[in-house]
């Protein structure tokens, strides 16, 4: 249940930036809140978020070779840890 909220982690600059803060950014299912999104992370992570912030991610439209399409958009998780708090896999 809980792989199917978060996704996978987005690894931007952005995001990279932010792990200094203790801010870690997850690409999440469209129907996930913030109380599911905060329950996956202790399960998955073993970390409890202090705060959880979601976010939707437009759809833009692209022209790539030449032929027009869409980047699909989404949603997408800032999580807030404590400051002794880390999750190692990202």
């Amino acid at each position: 249940m809980n792989t199917q909220i978060i996704k996978n982690p987005r690894i931007t600059e952005k995001a990279s930036n932010s792990l200094e803060q203790n801010v870690y950014t997850f690409d999440i299912a469209k129907s996930a809140n913030k109380t599911e999104v905060k329950k996956a992370v202790f399960a998955l992570y073993k970390v409890k978020p202090v705060k959880v912030n979601v976010l939707r991610i437009p759809r833009k439209n692209i022209v790539s070779r030449g032929k027009a399409g869409v980047k699909g958009g989404g949603r997408k998780a800032f999580v807030y840890l404590k400051k002794g708090d880390k999750i190692e896999s990202i």
